[in-house]
Formats: structure tokens, sequence, C-alpha cells
């Protein structure tokens, strides 16, 4: 049986190409079309992900340290963000980011919000991968939310919020990558003294 994702695995694509030389005929040339076509797209898709993340790490190493933010993450926040300097605070990208609260006002539900279904889609869905891998019991986030599932808020609205407080510490990240780039670099000579 292959495991989950085995296809993204050079092993496991070799040992399926073995195993299907001892049948003849168009199904299994079929299969190993196929499974010659996903070898290359997987070292295409691998070399890219290199790319991507000597790219990440040069542009926005704060990012990174975000537990929970992988490569792919980190270059869909850096690319439709599209420089940090837009933002005048952690509110403004929120609302960029779709993870600031929208009020309901209707009936009896003063003080209550809802989910934002604006701003930009791409990084939500980075925002929501990240906090879904923290609340798994990566970094900070499971013991978050916790403490909302312990004041009474549901599953969902908890997730909402750590989105939300994710996107907070991705401006903060965002941020402090933009200033280490803005500060000139220390000459060896000022290094020896």
């Amino acid at each position: 049986m292959i495991p989950s994702r085995g296809l993204r695995r050079q092993k496991v694509v070799r040992e399926l190409l073995a195993e299907l030389e001892r049948f003849d005929g168009v199904v299994a040339r079929l299969a190993r079309r196929h499974l010659l076509r996903c070898q290359e797209l997987t070292t295409q898709i691998n070399d890219l992900e290199r790319e991507l993340r000597d790219l990440v790490r040069r542009l926005a190493p704060s990012l990174l340290e975000i537990p929970g933010c992988g490569v792919l993450s980190a270059a869909v926040i850096v690319g439709e963000t599209a420089g940090v300097h837009r933002f005048r605070d952690k509110d403004a990208y929120a609302r960029f980011t779709g993870t600031a609260p929208v009020p309901v006002w209707s009936g009896s539900s003063a003080g209550k919000v809802r989910l934002n279904r604006g701003g930009n889609r791409s990084v939500n869905c980075a925002l929501h991968m990240i906090a879904v891998t923290q609340a798994r019991g990566v970094g900070p986030g499971r013991p978050y939310l916790d403490k909302q599932l312990a004041r009474g808020k549901d599953r969902v609205a908890a997730l909402r919020l750590l989105r939300r407080r994710l996107s907070d510490g991705v401006f903060a990240a965002l941020r402090a990558d933009l200033l280490a780039a803005q500060q000139p670099a220390a000459s060896p000579v000022q290094l020896a003294a």
C-alpha cells in the first residue's frame, strides 16, 4: 500500500516502477508513464521549493521563525503583502488579511463579531494553515486555543482569534525584517573594532 502523499517520495516511485516492470500491456505502460511524470514534477517542485527557501530566508527570516510557518506559507505572505510599509499598523494589516473581526449589529447580538469574508484570501489561507499547525501542538497555538475554549468560545471562534493573533505576529515579523534590511551593513573595519 502506498502511504499518504507517497508519490512525493522518490524512493516510493522507484519501488512502484520496479514493481510495474513485472507487467506488460497498455495499463502497465500508462502507469509507468504517469509515474515517470510524477517523478519529473516532484523534482521540479523540490527545486523550486529550494529556490523559494533561499529567497524567503533572505527577505523574511523572522517570518520563518514563527512556529508552523513553512517556506510556501512565508512566500505567499511576502508576495501578497507586497511590502509591509504599506500598512500603518497591525489593525490595517489585519483588515488586509481578513482577520479583523466584523461586528454584528442585528437583534440581540450586540457585541458579537463574525468571520470576515473580505481581505486577501491567499494570505488568510496561509495564516489558517499556520493556525491549524499550531493547534496541533507546534508552538503557542494549542495553549491559546485551550484558553479560548475554557473562556466559552467555540472551536471556530477560537481558531479565528488565533488567526488574528498570528496576523499581528506576522506583521511584527515583517516589520522587523524591513527594519533589518534598512540598517546599513557593518563594514569589516567596524566589525574589527
